[in-house]
Formats: C-alpha cells, structure tokens, sequence
C-alpha cells in the first residue's frame, strides 16, 4: 500500500488544497500507479480528514487529468502516453532550455545561496530516497530560475507541464545511483550559470529534462536521443 503523509496545516493551502498537492506528488512520482483505483471514502482514511476536502481535491484532480471517473468504484489514475510525454518534453525544452541560457549571460550571484540551499534540499531528498521531497524541491528550483527570467507566464506554463507529467520510472531509481546523478546536476548548473557558459548550461538543460523521457520513466537513457 502506497504510504500517504496526513497533511499538517499549512497556511495559506486549506486542506482541500494539501490534500490535493499530495495525490498530485503520489500519481507524478508514479507511487500510484497508472490503472490504480481510488476512493473518497478509502483516502478519507488515509489522509485523516473528513471526506468534503478529499472529494473537493479528486474532483479538482479529474479536472486536470491526472483521474477519471469510474461509475460506482471511484476514480482511476490516468496514464500519459510514450506520444504525450515526448510532448511534454519537448515543450519544456523550447521553453525552458533558452530561458534558463540566458540566465548565464548576466546571473545575479546575490541568488545563488537561495538557489544552492534548494540543490542542496534536491540532494538530501535524493539521497534519503524521499521522492516527494525531491520533486517538490526540484519544482521550486526550476521555477525559482523561471522566475529570475522574469516572465511569469512561463513559469506557470512550464509548472503546468510539469504536473502533466507522469515519472513511472522514479521508485526504480532508488536502486540505482541515477537519481543521485539528476541531482546533482542542479549545483552542476548553478556553476555554469555563475561561470556564465551559456553553452554549457543548454547542453545540461538539454540532458537534464530529457531524464523525463529516460532514467525518469524507466528507460534507458539512449532511448531519449
């Protein structure tokens, strides 16, 4: 049975909206699997709250995708297919990729502590096999360089893309040492931003995502070219 944290308050999110970005986090890193029922009732339980924020959250969740409906069993986890998840990936490079190269053409070096305490996060998290930690301090990283771009319409696309996606692959890398490896190619791109190779940094961005498509879903890398 997959193990699901009950959520502490967190102002400003309401619990619907815990609830909500901890399914996301489970169906994302592939901790529930694709095909795999689910119910109001049965993740009341789990979560240890009552069963309105709970329904509020799949409702939500079927909205963006990641369940459908299934008549008097509850909801389904969706599946992103080989086809969707190059998409996804390959939007993500057209859109981040050139974002985040020209950061290294005049990086603002009085943010690298912020952004090395999140790589360091993304390290620890690794290392500890937690793969929530991991993915939701990668979120904020890549976004925090989204944000430093300065176009906020980006940020939230590139976000979107992210949820969108599904990382089968994940639970399997904590065997290995490949997610280890993807996470420390986050202080990897923090030195070339600061060395200012713009080069250097679309090369990493360019394996860096394409790890979605690779260690991330459970296949070989060469897979990805």
């Amino acid at each position: 049975m997959v193990s699901i944290r009950p959520p502490s308050i967190e102002a400003p999110l309401s619990i619907r909206e815990q609830v909500e970005r901890e399914l996301a986090a489970l169906i994302v890193s592939g901790e529930l699997e694709p095909g795999t029922m689910v119910s109001v009732p049965t993740l009341a339980a789990q979560f240890e709250v009552s069963a309105t924020p709970v329904r509020e959250a799949i409702l939500e969740l079927e909205r963006r995708g990641f369940v459908v409906a299934v008549k008097n069993k509850g909801f389904r986890i969706t599946e992103v297919s080989d086809e969707e998840l190059a998409h996804l990936v390959d939007t993500r490079l057209l859109l981040e990729l050139p974002a985040v190269a020209s950061l290294a053409k005049d990086f603002p070096t009085e943010e690298l502590p912020g952004l090395t305490a999140i790589a360091e996060e993304i390290v620890a998290s690794a290392a500890a096999g937690d793969l929530r930690a991991y993915l939701e301090a990668d979120l904020r990283f890549h976004l925090y360089l989204l944000r430093l771009y300065g176009n906020t319409i980006l940020s939230e696309i590139v976000a979107d893309l992210r949820s969108r996606t599904r990382l089968t692959g994940l639970r399997t890398l904590l065997e290995t040492d490949r997610l280890a490896a993807s996470a420390v190619e986050h202080l990897e791109l923090l030195g070339l931003l600061e060395r200012g190779d713009v080069e250097g940094v679309r090369e990493l961005m360019r394996r860096h995502i394409g790890h979605v498509r690779g260690w991330w879903a459970g296949r070989p890398e060469e897979s990805t070219e």
